[in-house]
This record gives structure tokens, C-alpha cells and sequence, in this order.
């Protein structure tokens, strides 16, 4: 009888230790994946220059500046801006010496980085000499001013 509660015993601890080694081992917490930068907020818009000439590239940019234009010339003014906007309205309004309205016109641009945008004025029989201005605005508020002069 001894060898039977023996024989007992040990298969009782055998099955034991089978269910004990058959249970899955508890797995250590993995760590977490390094976090992603933070993407940079984009810059927001703003205009870097106000350029005046007489010709502007492919890129709408002017060729050579100048504030002295002859008569016959077209007058470019091309608006530099830096930054990102879903909608930006530019605007040109130019005059002459005394503020009499020479032009006024805008574009309706959506900037994803550097941009320029060109603006023009053209008179076919010839601007009379004197002093002029074109003031720029971007969604209505002021951005620059630029003179120039027309000569004989």
C-alpha cells in the first residue's frame, strides 16, 4: 500500500509540475516606442519685400529694380512673402502724386512656403512724369509702400 500512495504522490506531482510548465510565462511590459517629433508649427504669413521694375521673370520676381521708370514703361512691383496661410488676398493700390487712383487690384493666394506674386500697371500712350506710390495689403492690412518716379 505504501507503494501505491507513493506511486500516488509522485504522479500527483508530476501532474503538477506539467500544469505549472505548461502556463504561459508572464511577459514583461514591452516600452512604449520612442514618440515622434512634434511636426513644426508652420510659419505664418508675412511679406518680406516689396520689389519695383520694369521686367519680372518666369518666377515673378523683378529682373532688375529700379524706382525710375520712362513713360512708355510697364511698372512691376512683385510681392515677396514667406509662411503659410489657407487664403491671403494681396492687394495693390497705386497712385499718383496728388493720391489720384492709378490702379487697384488683388489676387487671392494660398501660400505653402515662399511665394511671389506680381502685380502690373501698363499705359499704353504713356505715364506722365512725377511721383508715384503703390501701397500693398494682405487681407486688408497694410504690408508696404513703395515710390518711384516716372521721367522723360
Amino acid at each position: 500500500m505504501r507503494r501505491l500512495l507513493r506511486a500516488g504522490s509522485v504522479l500527483t506531482l508530476c501532474i503538477a509540475f506539467s500544469l505549472l510548465s505548461a502556463c504561459p510565462k508572464s511577459e514583461e511590459p514591452k516600452a512604449a516606442p520612442p514618440a515622434a517629433p512634434a511636426p513644426q508649427a508652420a510659419a505664418p504669413f508675412q511679406v518680406k519685400s516689396i520689389d519695383l521694375g520694369n521686367a519680372v521673370g518666369a518666377d515673378k520676381k523683378v529682373s532688375a529694380p529700379t524706382t525710375t521708370f520712362k513713360p512708355a514703361d510697364t511698372i512691376y512691383v512683385s510681392v515677396l512673402s514667406e509662411g503659410t496661410a489657407p487664403s491671403i488676398t494681396l492687394a495693390a493700390r497705386w497712385s499718383f502724386e496728388d493720391g489720384q487712383l492709378v490702379n487697384e487690384s488683388s489676387q487671392t493666394i494660398a501660400p505653402t512656403g515662399p511665394a511671389a506674386t506680381e502685380f502690373h500697371i501698363v499705359k499704353p500712350d504713356g505715364w506722365p512724369a512725377g511721383k508715384y506710390k503703390v501701397e500693398v495689403a494682405a487681407n486688408g492690412a497694410p504690408a508696404g509702400t513703395r515710390e518711384f518716379t516716372v521721367v522723360d
